[in-house]
């Protein structure tokens, strides 16, 4: 049997209808309605039901099956008018334009057809009293799209120049076209400044500011406000991403992911949507998007990622080549219909180009997350041959290079390895190109060190052989034979030292395995063995060796590394303000030595110890010289290290514009070493919420849920993203959303020893669903939230859980019996603790909580009243009860209550006057008007309540004065 009994049951299915998500399902239903409404024969059911199903198609990908319903509306307008309320005869005409929309998006429909309905559309407005600016508009669509751009600029002035009238589209889409058209021809700041009421939430409709938006991207690129770019990005992809109908404004998401860099965000966006490779009812916005799903494809070979596959047309796996192609090809084929259908060649024109675009910036983070394609690997390019010629010139760089102790003399000695095969080398040669290609091998250096050494000896430098054997030490201990190598290491100082005793050595090399020994017992110190005496004693006689002689880079490198050393054993001795000066100490010599690559390492420890110490400002020094003096050469593990760093000690001190900054660039070099990008985007995401960029927030927290575990991260961070994630949707009027984050949350939070966050999430997800209209479900959150706060001791939660239970039965099933019982307990439960504080601060704020549960039980009284006047009059009279005993409880808190007090009077005043006292309602508001006169300074609520009494004063005089 049909649901659809009667015409109200009709509206009420359409109205159900209209509230589901765009598509097919939606427009199967609308089809289905418009038969219920046929049953029914009311001429306006059919009508109504045939709007409906106008609307939903065009707001669907279903937007060519609009023109048949339309067709059936017009005529029944032409043969009995008198069917079409006052609404419908409205609603006609306005889908006047979204035909014309419409048409040209469909390239079957001839343009003579268009011309014919455009006079068609101007001579109805023009019988029907309407404004010429619609007809206009449509008349720019038109010019516009087929490339006639003197007519387009004449359609334009006189569009601008027409009255706006109700058959004007709404101000957002009108800015947003305007805005387009300004862009187009190179106009970006004039386009953005039309778009500046739409983008601020002056302006907004079913589809803005989604699209405009989206229009904004590369207009913002172009003039180089990345930052606008990217919130607008993630803002606007967040509305347009469940809206079937806005394939367009998606399409411009993936176009600036394309030109952005962000090719592996703009695939992303690809999975999500395969339907719009092939959904044929808008072919103008497929266009639109194959175009930049071709750019995207060449993007990726350009890139080196050709082979890599990606998501396309369901039925077939395509790589980025082959998606290139075929996008392509059904772009070009699709423009070419459209052109046939103009006779002009200006869509495809328009076509090439946007495929054909080129980035406009090499890297624009985002923030969120994305899984970048992986190239497929290729053979290594050959060596380039290098001739007997070349090596002394590469072994000059190299030693010059390591003379600086310069991080690319790595990269020169590999070269001149590479260069010296198959050449004879002097023993002197063959030991410095052993002992780097040691340093190069990490933990498995040791044996060539000893190597090198051999070498070394064999070449008449018995120190340096000494200090290669010390560096092969450091290496085996760092491979877990400390004790072995801080033996051998021992014997090597003391060889060293009587080597240079007798002038058989110098001093440079001598320090090389003084530092040797320091580095070992530093690392036992470290690794929980070892005495930090012994370490520092060690360090000190490197320290008094090498610090005479800073005049030479390698020993003002060993005599600054001496003095960071020193800074690490004072953090080790709890001496954090000696750590921090002598960990300020050694990046300060790095730095007048000419080695700031040296420096960065010590310096992300100053910045963590003064952190520690809660120096905000030398913690952020420290950690933007780490990121200055790293620059180019840290690795992007590194990067992401130091910006979250950066980002975390900003945070703390509340600079949290600055620190989003560094989090984004976190972010976006954690990706490039594909780890840490959780933990950055949950940081990033704090930080936008903490501007009030709700929506960034929301898209960047929402990446990083699905990478944060409680193993890697600590359920605490998964509870504080779902928790910040329950903050943006609740500013963005997404409450359910909101509820299911803070449930989700207090599902985690359950499990803690501590139980108050379980108890917040909980009133906060019930709140949530009580703004969600699901009243049942709030209710019982609250009784969970109440049980919680109750074990906590925590008398103001308990008692705010009980009202907001209260107002949920008043207003349901429970019924106002249940209402006033959870009242009464909120009072009660009030009433008691704050007999029983000791606290005189703890007693005031129960009493306050006392008073507002006494206020709201008479406002729900007043609220519940029935409208039969016995039963009001009581309702009432139960209500000052409440309301006076609410103003008593306030009164006795003093000052610090009297703009809560004045409110209850003011109410109270109110009923008052509704039960006929017009005298005791305005002894009431006098007494709200002399308690302001009596008071302190003013508080912000004084105006406005000493307003409200003077006109409740006036509205009681006048009955008398009549």
């Amino acid at each position: 049997m049909s649901e659809v009994m009667n015409f109200d049951s009709l509206r009420r299915a359409m109205a159900d209808n209209h509230e589901q998500p765009e598509g097919p399902a939606r427009n199967a239903r609308a089809e289905q309605l418009l038969v219920e409404a046929e049953k029914l024969d009311i001429p306006l059911a059919v009508i109504e039901a045939l709007g409906h199903q106008l609307k939903v198609y065009n707001y669907s990908s279903e937007k060519d099956k609009m023109f048949v319903p339309f067709a059936r509306l017009l005529r029944m307008w032409d043969e009995r008018p008198e069917d079409f309320d006052a609404y419908e005869t409205h609603s006609l005409y306005w889908v006047f334009k979204w035909m014309s929309a419409g048409m040209l998006g469909q390239p079957h429909i001839p343009l003579a057809s268009m011309e014919k309905w455009l006079g068609e559309m101007e001579h109805r407005y023009r019988l029907a009293g309407h404004s010429e600016r619609a007809v206009r508009s449509a008349e720019f669509s038109i010019a516009a799209h087929t490339g006639d751009l003197e007519r387009a600029e004449r359609a334009y002035a006189a569009w601008l120049a027409a009255d706006r009238d109700e058959m004007a589209d709404c101000h957002a889409c009108e800015l947003h076209d305007q805005g387009w058209w300004q862009a187009r021809k190179g106009e970006d700041e004039r386009a953005l400044e039309l778009w500046r009421p739409v983008l601020e939430g002056e302006y907004v409709c079913a589809h803005e500011p989604h699209a405009v938006l989206a229009s904004s991207l590369l207009s913002l690129v172009r003039l180089g406000r990345l930052d606008e770019a990217r919130a607008h990005h993630l803002r606007g992809f967040r509305l347009v991403r469940a809206m079937e109908s806005m394939r367009g404004s998606y399409a411009d998401h993936v176009e600036f992911c394309a030109l952005t860099g962000n090719e592996a965000r703009g695939l992303e966006l690809l999975a999500e949507r395969p339907a719009y490779f092939t959904d044929s009812g808008e072919p103008r916005s497929k266009l639109d998007f194959l175009a930049v799903v071709t750019l995207l494809m060449d993007r990726l070979v350009e890139r080196g990622f050709g082979d890599q596959a990606v998501p396309g047309p369901a039925g077939r796996e395509f790589t980025a080549r082959e998606l290139a192609a075929h996008a392509r090809g059904e772009a070009l084929a699709l423009a070419a219909r459209f052109d046939t259908r103009n006779g002009t060649s200006y869509v495809s024109e328009r076509t090439r180009e946007r495929m054909d675009r080129r980035p406009l910036v090499d890297r624009l983070p985002l923030g969120v997350r994305t899984t970048r394609p992986a190239p497929v690997a290729a053979a290594p390019p050959a060596a380039p041959a290098r001739t007997e010629q070349e090596f002394p010139d590469l072994l000059a760089e190299a030693r010059r290079l390591s003379e600086r102790l310069h991080p690319d003399a790595v990269e020169a000695w590999a070269a001149v390895a590479l260069a010296a095969e198959g050449l004879e080398l002097g023993a002197r040669d063959r030991a410095d190109l052993v002992d780097h290609e040691a340093l190069g091998r990490g933990p498995e250096g040791a044996e060539s060190f000893e190597r090198a050494a051999g070498l070394y000896a064999e070449a008449g430098d018995p120190g340096e052989a000494l200090a290669a054997r010390a560096r092969g030490a450091y290496v085996r201990a760092l491979t877990g034979h400390a004790d072995e190598a801080l033996e051998t290491v021992t014997g090597l100082c003391e060889q060293a030292l009587a080597l240079f005793e007798e002038g058989g050595t110098g001093v440079r090399q001598t320090a090389s395995v003084l530092v040797g020994r320091a580095r070992i017992l530093m690392h036992r110190l470290h690794e929980g063995e070892g005495s930090p005496e012994a370490a520092e004693e060690a360090v000190r006689e490197l320290l008094a060796f090498a610090g005479p002689h800073t005049s030479q880079v390698r020993l003002a490198y060993r005599a600054a590394e001496a003095k960071a050393m020193l800074g690490e054993l004072a953090a080790h001795a709890g001496d954090g303000g000696a750590a921090v000066e002598l960990l300020a100490q050694a990046a300060e010599e790095y730095i007048a030595a000419d080695l700031p690559w040296f420096a960065v390492e010590h310096e992300v420890r100053l910045s963590q110890t003064a952190r520690q110490l809660g120096d905000a400002e030398t913690a952020q020094r420290a950690a933007r010289d780490a990121l200055e003096h790293g620059r180019e050469l840290l690795e992007p593990v590194v990067q992401a290290q130091l910006h979250l760093q950066l980002a975390d000690a900003l945070g703390a001190s509340g600079q949290f514009t600055e620190a989003a900054e560094h989090a984004l660039e976190a972010a976006h070099w954690a990706d490039e070493a594909a780890t840490l990008g959780a933990w950055a985007r949950h940081q990033l995401g704090g930080f936008l919420l903490r501007q009030g960029r709700c929506a960034e927030a929301a898209e960047v927290l929402e990446s990083a849920l699905p990478d944060l575990t409680a193993e890697t991260h600590g359920d605490g961070a998964i509870v504080q993203t779902l928790w910040w994630l329950g903050d943006c949707h609740t500013e963005l009027g997404e409450h359910r959303a909101a509820a299911e984050r803070w449930l989700r949350a207090a599902e985690i939070a359950r499990h803690w020893p501590e139980q108050r966050d379980h108890a917040m999430l909980a009133h906060l997800a019930a709140e949530a669903l009580g703004h969600a209209e699901l009243p049942a479900e709030a209710d019982r959150a609250y009784a969970r939230a109440a049980d919680l706060w109750r074990e906590l001791g925590n008398t103001h939660g308990l008692v705010r859980a009980l009202r907001a239970r209260a107002w949920l039965a008043a207003g349901g099933d429970a019924g106002l019996e249940a209402a006033r019982e959870l009242m009464a307990q909120a009072a009660q439960e009030c009433g008691s603790a704050a007999a029983d504080a000791e606290d005189a601060a703890a007693r005031a704020g129960l009493t306050m909580e006392l008073g507002h549960s006494h206020r709201q039980f008479g406002e729900l009284i007043a609220r519940s009243a029935d409208d039969e006047d016995e039963a009001m009059r009581t309702a009432f009279e139960e209500a000052l009860t409440h309301l006076t005993e609410a103003i008593e409880t306030f009164t006795s808190l003093g000052a610090d209550a009297l703009d809560v007090r004045t409110g209850a009077e003011l109410t109270a005043a109110r009923l008052e006057a509704d039960l006929g006292r017009q005298d005791a309602a305005a002894a009431r508001a006098r007494a709200v008007l002399s308690a302001y006169e009596e008071a302190d300074g003013a508080s912000e609520a004084a105006g406005t309540r000493r307003a409200e009494a003077e006109r409740l004063l006036e509205l009681l005089q006048a009955p008398r004065e009549r």
